[in-house]
Order: structure tokens, then sequence, then C-alpha cells
């Protein structure tokens, strides 16, 4: 996952930060309010951490903002050491997900941004992908690459399925193999088996390979000029 934390409180901004990354995530950070929102509405994340208490816009303005101004829907869950009923209510009225008070552990952290964005992909399962003339419908689990299906394995689907998702955006061995695995492999030949299988597929019937190996961080659905 690609997550942003908006946090101003450095020492705990790096734990998450470095923590994150540990575990197969990818991140940004922003130490004040104005910084996190330019992230949030610039760049794609599968989920925002984001303190209330932060120096200028403050996280229940910020997230109010995200939600009704630019449209926003990715998770956030917020972070704060305000843990009355009063101030999560007004959290969760302000658009945010989940609610967590500090101290926490970190591995709770990862567990809640986990199942947010399984339930943020859920809500967005049955929605038609389209990507230049590639178009995947999953309801009928069918695939249209230049006028011509194209026939691919479960696990081949789930993969372009996700790199269609956010075309341009490299997904790493880890995130790729955890959606269509549900868990990190052993070793990377299964996933470049796989990955094998999906570009011929797709270049049999388009022509040419839309998807672009980025040496060391991971795989990217390219767009044409």
């Amino acid at each position: 996952m690609h997550i942003l934390i908006i946090e101003d409180d450095l020492a705990i901004a790096a734990n998450l930060y470095d923590f994150l990354e540990s575990r197969g995530h990818s991140a940004d950070a922003a130490a004040d309010g104005e910084a996190g929102f330019h992230l949030a509405v610039t760049l794609r994340f599968d989920g925002i951490l984001l303190d209330i208490g932060l120096p200028g816009m403050g996280g229940m303005a910020l997230c109010r903002k995200l939600r009704h101004e630019s449209q926003i829907d990715t998770p956030v869950l917020m972070l704060t050491a305000r843990d009355t009923l009063e101030d999560k209510l007004a959290g969760f009225e302000h658009g945010a997900d989940d609610y967590l008070v500090k101290p926490f552990a970190l591995k709770e952290v990862e567990a809640r941004l986990v199942a947010l964005h399984k339930r943020h992909r859920g809500k967005v399962a049955c929605r038609l992908l389209e990507v230049d003339n590639l178009t995947y419908d999953p309801k009928t689990f069918s695939i249209r690459f230049a006028e011509q299906n194209v026939k691919l394995p479960p696990k081949c689907i789930r993969l372009l399925a996700l790199m269609m998702s956010e075309p341009g955006r490299v997904f790493s061995r880890n995130e790729l193999e955890a959606e269509a695995w549900e868990c990190v492999q052993e070793t990377s030949d299964t996933l470049r088996s796989h990955m094998h299988v999906l570009r011929r597929a797709l270049t049999k019937a388009g022509g040419y390979d839309p998807i672009e190996t980025i040496h060391g961080l991971g795989y990217s659905l390219t767009l044409r000029a």
C-alpha cells in the first residue's frame, strides 16, 4: 500500500514511516496540514494516517476539506491523544473512516490500514475499468484489449485489475503478491511467471505490451503517448 502520514511529531512520523516501509509498504510524510492536503490531492494513496493536532490547518478541517471540496475518498485513519466519545464522533463527522488513540501499537496501525483498504477496494470492485483501449469488467471477468477478447487465469486477472486501478503507478512485488495470493511469496519466481503469462496474452491481443518493468521497484501499467 502507499500511505500518506500527516503528523507533526517527527518521532512518531519517523516510527510510522520506518515500520510501514519495513513491512513492504511505501510512504510519504507531511508535518503540517497544508503540506498534507497538497500531497493528498496531487498523489494517489491507499490510506492516510492523519493527526488531529496539526499546525496550520488542523486534522478535522483537513479531512472535511478532502471529503467535501476535493471529493477525495481515500480511507483516513485519525491518530490523536484525544480519547473522549465526543472527539471520536467529531472525527467521524468530519469524514474519518477509523480512529486510533495514542499511544498505539504499530502493528495495529497496519492492521487497521489493511482493513480499510480492503473495504475501500470492495466498494469499487464492480466498477468497469478502462485504460486506453484496455477494459476489464469485474462483473463478468471479461477483458478486452484493442477490441480483442483476452483470456487469463484468475491470478493474472487480479494482477491486471490492480494495475488498471491506478495506471502509471509503480506497484511493488509485495503489493502485487498480496493482491493475487493474499500473502508475499517466498521467491519472486511465482509473480514473474504470472506476469509473463499476462504480458504475452496482452501482446498477442493488442500488438504491444502495456506493462512496464521498473527494475528494482516493480511493475506499472503504462499509457500510450
